[in-house]
């Protein structure tokens, strides 16, 4: 893979994860959109479609990490951090990407927002907002979510390329395998979501939060509040050190 397809696979890979992801907050979370008020199982299952797209779109180019934990997971496990630097910022960029595209399509639906009585909070459209805020419990939260995303991963093969399987040359062409692993890291990030995703809405992704964060601040979102950059660190930090440590486990026991 060179820099150029890991940067570009990346970028779209994670603008279509975000876009889905940040698309279905928006759609169950403000007034005149007509998702309005359909659950967290949709939320859950929204984020999983777009780890699936994201994943499958991105996979020839980059292997679709897509989540700088993801990233360092795998670094941790092969020992191989020379692009670990070059996923993260196509990751950021896809995720700011990603946000906008979110912000362009529900326009309307933020602009409504902003003429009714009660103006709806739109942080959480964007990034994670926790149940109860506390630094601690909330940390503790994203480290093991994230592990148990990472573990898993590992062990579907991602060392080799998320999702596509065996890569054999046959004939000068390069043939992909089944690509099974894709569908079964979309459903697990489905499971996390609706088993651990509760306390804090289960970012496991630090360039998922983080760069849409950044893009709600920037955006010229009517009555959006406050972007809580004081929380901020906690979906960073967290998955980083839950990424470690599925990391160390996976190349200890496996």
């Amino acid at each position: 893979m060179s820099n150029g397809d890991i940067f570009t696979g990346e970028v779209i890979g994670t603008a279509i994860l975000i876009l889905f992801g940040a698309g279905v907050c928006a759609a169950v979370t403000l007034n005149h959109s007509k998702a309005k008020s359909a659950g967290w199982i949709v939320v859950a299952f929204g984020w999983g479609f777009g780890v699936m797209a994201g994943a499958y779109t991105a996979a020839p180019l980059s292997g679709a990490h897509l989540n700088p934990a993801v990233t360092v997971g795998v670094a941790v496990d092969t020992g191989d951090w020379d692009k670990v630097p070059l996923y993260i910022l196509g990751q950021l960029v896809g995720a700011v990407i990603g946000a906008v595209l979110t912000w362009a399509l529900y326009y309307a639906q933020f602009a409504a927002n902003a003429d009714e009585k009660t103006a709806l909070p739109t942080l959480g459209v964007f990034s994670t907002v926790p149940e109860i805020r506390n630094p601690v419990a909330n940390l503790v939260t994203e480290i093991i979510a994230t592990a148990a995303l990472v573990l898993p991963l590992l062990a579907f093969g991602q060392v080799d390329g998320i999702g596509i399987g065996p890569v054999t040359e046959a004939g000068g062409t390069v043939v992909l395998g089944s690509g099974i692993s894709v569908l079964l890291v979309a459903f697990l990030v489905v499971g996390i979501g609706l088993s651990l995703g509760g306390p804090t809405g289960y970012a496991i992704n630090p360039a998922r939060d983080l760069g849409p964060r950044l893009a709600h601040a920037l955006l010229p979102i009517p009555n959006k509040g406050t972007s809580d950059w004081g929380y901020a660190w906690i979906p960073v930090v967290g998955p980083l050190i839950g990424a470690v440590l599925a990391g160390l486990v996976f190349n200890a026991a496996f």
